[in-house]
């Protein structure tokens, strides 16, 4: 199967702008007739005008996501090339001794998704009492935004590549770097040692300086804002209020210390489904985000748009500048009335929710019905077999030979990928993620609602968690006043979606790729509703994800 290049695989959406254009064209205060259609209700009368309206609304939002192609959905050949399935996510089926999933399990899972009848999923083979997490999702219809099926994620890295290599060499460190303060990671050994091992790597993507992985850039995100300031998000560290409750962001997080599926038979148990599983230990002071095992925890059971509905109710709250756009709140804003339902606080909020179901079922069809990809969990299964010698995979030897691979075998005795939680990844495949497709989606809504250039130090105090994760104390950078609302949405995704990467449960392609995702729908999104408006409005203007400006 062709592979395509990184930035490739981030070209998925086609004609917005044409689409976009077309609906922003649309007046809601005319009446419009289509040649040989007959009315159904009196075009005279006000309830028939309004009804009129609305149906030629719906009508011509449908039309345009329908004149979108349909893009070729390309996946990286490693199911077709490997008839054991080993390049693939089989979590949840039964299994061999050395992780190798049962023929016949895997193709019932096949078949159901080629055929698509409710029946067939019930009929797929599982190795325990763990249940797969609703493939049928992949299926689900929207009537607001682009359909997911219309919506592409290239091919992720193949088994076998030096990108895919890489990606594991990562996921170890960030295993063995869990409980090391973010804070720390300028003076500590094995933060340095990651650092120049990554830097050596023949094709890992992750951001660098000056040609190289350093601790300032180790395990951050890709996009603008993401290197400024400290490691965490300025808007999962402030204290935010819920209506009338007043939250301090103190989580709880689990004891130092504790991985998980580090001997063969937990790892077995785990892919096979065969729980129940231990629970994960919880430190009883609740702490801000420090480190890898602290977003770990945040990440393992957060609603899914929580995270930014915390940072917009923030922003609101705290009278951070609306996007100039706005026709309430910017500089042609009404002399005798204020947003509420459209483009007010009610307005934003409800939206975040909004775009966050319609990511999942975007990422849901790409995970279960294109990619199929194996977890690293699953991949670190390929690592200590081939290592031990009980198998012959055909892994890059970056990641066979690698520092990080050899220094988890001396800690644990074996090659697994220490886990954070004790049953491993929910059962879903790894690519695209959930998480990163959802942050992708939200953080575009708030970057499209508030002004992304505004400085954040103009209206709070710059902050990062004291060592101990206690208390909040001020951050001294140089690039303090660098640090803005746009760049710190951007910094909040990474944080969410990479804190999955620190967890073990997924890959950086996983974030790259998916973020782009989830930023196409809520494009979409907010297309279809900028023809609904009474309003006079020309649309948001934001950044995307890429650098590029766009104005919706």
């Amino acid at each position: 199967m062709r592979r395509i290049s990184d930035v490739d695989r981030r070209r998925f959406l086609q004609g917005v702008g044409g689409a976009a254009a077309a609906l922003a064209a649309l007046n809601p205060k005319r009446v419009f007739a289509f040649p040989g259609e007959s009315d159904p209700v009196d075009p005279e009368t006000q309830g028939g005008v309004r009804r009129r309206r609305a149906f030629e609304l719906r009508k011509a939002a449908a039309m345009e996501e329908f004149r979108l192609p349909v893009p070729e959905h390309l996946n990286n050949g490693d199911e077709d090339l490997y008839l054991n399935r080993i390049g693939n996510y089989s979590k949840g089926l039964p299994h061999s001794p050395v992780g190798e999933v049962d023929p016949g399990a895997y193709q019932s899972l096949l078949h159901a998704l080629q055929t698509g009848d409710p029946s067939d999923f019930d009929e797929i083979i599982i190795g325990g009492n763990v249940l797969l997490v609703d493939p049928q999702a992949g299926l689900a219809f929207d009537i607001e935004g682009t359909d997911s099926h219309q919506l592409a994620l290239g091919p992720p890295p193949a088994l076998a590549s030096a990108e895919r290599a890489a990606e594991a060499v990562e996921g170890y460190w960030m295993a063995l770097l869990r409980d090391v303060n973010f804070t720390q990671y300028a003076s500590n050994r094995l933060a340095l040692e990651a650092s120049e091992e990554l830097s050596r790597m023949s094709d890992f993507r992750g951001p660098k300086e000056n040609g190289g992985v350093t601790p300032r850039t180790l395990f951050r995100g890709f996009t603008t804002g993401d290197l400024i300031g400290p490691y965490v998000s300025q808007f999962l560290l402030k204290t935010v209020d819920l209506g009338a409750v007043t939250v301090e962001q103190k989580f709880n997080t689990y004891l130092r210390g504790t991985d998980y599926m580090t001997d063969h038979d937990s790892w077995l148990a785990v892919q096979d489904g065969r729980g129940p599983f231990a629970n994960n230990q919880i430190d009883p002071t609740p702490r801000h985000v420090r480190n890898g095992r602290d977003l770990s925890a945040y990440v393992h059971i957060d609603v899914l748009f929580e995270a930014y509905f915390n940072a917009c109710l923030w922003l609101i709250d705290n009278g951070a500048p609306v996007n100039p756009g706005n026709p309430y709140y910017g500089p042609n804003r009404s002399r005798t009335q204020a947003g509420f339902g459209t483009f007010g606080p009610p307005h934003v909020k409800a939206l975040l929710a909004e775009v966050a179901t319609r990511a999942l079922k975007a990422v849901w069809f790409q995970k279960w019905f294109v990619h199929r990809t194996l977890r690293p969990e699953e991949f670190g299964g390929l690592v200590h077999f081939t290592k031990t010698g009980e198998a012959n995979y055909p892994l890059d030897s970056q990641v066979l030979n690698s520092e990080a691979v050899a220094r988890t075998f001396r800690r644990n005795h074996t090659y697994f990928l220490p886990h954070a939680f004790p049953e491993g990844c929910p059962q879903h495949p790894s690519y695209g993620q959930g998480h990163g497709t959802v942050a992708g989606a939200c953080a575009t809504i708030v970057k499209a609602f508030f002004d992304e250039s505004f400085v954040l130090s103009e209206i709070t105090d710059i902050v990062q968690p004291a060592e101990d994760g206690l208390s909040l104390v001020p951050y001294t950078g140089q690039d303090v006043d660098q640090i803005t609302v746009g760049g710190e949405m951007n910094k909040i995704a990474a944080n969410i979606a990479i804190g999955r990467n620190h967890a073990a449960v997924h890959w950086r392609s996983d974030y790259a790729d998916s973020l782009p995702l989830g930023e196409a729908i809520a494009i979409s999104v907010l297309r279809d509703q900028k023809g609904c408006y009474n309003e006079s409005f020309d649309g948001f203007t934001f950044t995307k994800f890429d650098g590029t400006q766009i104005t919706v």
